[in-house]
């Protein structure tokens, strides 16, 4: 069965640990790789994962084409990489779009709460604007911490952008996850199973939130380096899934969305 991660984050060694600890930070959760691709394919290798949606984050309109450029060439060394480049409002948006589908890019991946912006911000409409019917979209949604990344917010732009395909990490709402449900699960939204399972102590919670968005919305995600392969994994096989629903949750999905979704996808 081929696998997908869908959510995987990557950097330039040189940057790497830094970048991985201040994720880590973040989170107040100790990073279990650094987050540079050989540390990446060393992981997913043993979890026999076949395919990477690779991307990481601008926090500032400057490192928006140095990320890009960076994403873009790494999916050439490995063609087992998919690159999501990255966007900032703040930036030239639509040139800077156009530079990311310019090199091949198969997505779009954004952080509200680390890049400090509302998702429904006026400045970020022309992301949605430009990407909707040609790219997917990757969006962390969800923290309680912060209101940048609400799902509410999240719905609105769906509302006013239906073609939008959209995939809410995290299963939509990083600890807000049944607010998430609630405004996210009757719009055109996908979700990724990352950074849900090592937060949820109850899994009867995760069950309930599998049986409500149903597995043909949902992509499994390890959000590496936060997480181990094998440990995420581990937890989409023990969900009692049957072996169809299984293999769309690991790569069905995540290869229907490229195909419809993706101008720039090209099928191995």
């Amino acid at each position: 069965m081929k696998i997908t991660d869908c959510h995987a984050h990557i950097f330039p060694s040189k940057i790497a640990e830094k970048a991985s600890v201040g994720i880590g930070d973040f989170y107040d959760t100790k990073m279990r790789y650094l987050g540079d691709c050989e540390h990446l394919l060393e992981s997913g290798s043993k979890a026999g994962i076949s395919r990477y949606w690779v991307h990481s984050v601008a926090t500032t309109p400057a490192q928006v084409r140095t990320i890009n450029d960076f994403i873009a060439q790494q999916c050439e060394i490995h063609p087992e990489f998919v690159g999501f480049g990255t966007i900032h409002p703040g930036a030239d948006v639509e040139a800077e779009l156009d530079h990311l589908v310019e090199l091949g890019l198969c997505g779009v991946k954004i952080h509200p709460d680390f890049q400090k912006f509302r998702i429904d911000d006026k400045e970020a409409l022309a992301i949605y604007d430009y990407i909707a019917g040609k790219l997917p979209l990757i969006v962390h949604t969800g923290d309680y911490r912060y209101e940048y990344s609400q799902p509410q917010r999240m719905a609105k732009v769906l509302d006013m952008f239906p073609k939008l395909d959209c995939i809410g990490a995290h299963f939509g709402g990083w600890s807000v996850w049944d607010d998430a449900y609630e405004h996210l699960g009757s719009r055109r939204c996908w979700v990724d199973t990352s950074s849900t399972f090592g937060f949820i102590e109850n899994p009867e919670h995760v069950k309930d939130l599998v049986d409500k968005w149903g597995t043909e919305r949902m992509l499994f995600g390890s959000d590496f380096p936060m997480w181990d392969h094998s440990d995420e994994l581990r937890h989409v096989t023990s969900l009692g899934l049957s072996d169809a629903q299984l293999e769309a949750v690991l790569d069905g999905n995540a290869e229907a969305l490229l195909r419809s979704g993706s101008i720039n996808y090209k099928a191995n």
